[in-house]
């Protein structure tokens, strides 16, 4: 045998001599363990309430989590009336805006965002115009949808 093969096959030899005295020097409770778990039969039942479906997405539940929340974005604290589009990219595959609310703060928003107090959603994004689809209830309960224009304002360098 070459040199080099009886080194490795020393080492080989070593690393499992290693592993042998590591297993004899556990502690009672731990070998305890470890005896029960390799000789688990018939006397283990799985309990499988309050556990998370392992085959279920977690984008299910993060999709469930945002329908469940009442609050909306920062951008449906507001009216539409209230906020004033700063510029639009619109020559890419999707077309965005920059939306400036009434504290300063700005949003970027693409087609279907949900903005303004009255369930608004961004229907279309322009060369100079964001139109948003808002929907309102009356007092006799009828709910009309009105489209909004958000233009920007040249005054601003638009």
């Amino acid at each position: 045998m070459r040199a080099w093969r009886r080194a490795r096959r020393r080492s080989l030899l070593a690393r499992r001599h290693r592993r042998r005295r590591a297993r004899s020097r556990l502690c009672p409770r731990a070998r305890q363990f470890s005896e029960s778990f390799a000789n688990t039969g018939s006397g283990a039942v799985y309990d499988k309430t309050d556990l998370r479906d392992p085959f279920r997405s977690f984008e299910w539940e993060r999709k469930e989590l945002a329908s469940d929340d009442l609050d909306g974005g920062p951008l449906e604290q507001f009216d539409v009336s209230q906020l004033s589009v700063i510029a639009v990219v619109w020559k890419t595959g999707s077309a965005r805006a920059l939306v400036e609310d009434p504290g300063g703060e700005s949003y970027i928003i693409a087609k279907g965002t949900r903005i303004g107090k009255n369930d608004g959603t961004v229907t279309k994004i322009d060369d100079n115009l964001v139109v948003v689809n808002e929907s309102y209830e009356d007092y006799l309960g009828n709910v009309t949808q009105k489209d909004v224009e958000l233009r920007i304002r040249r005054s601003e360098g638009g």
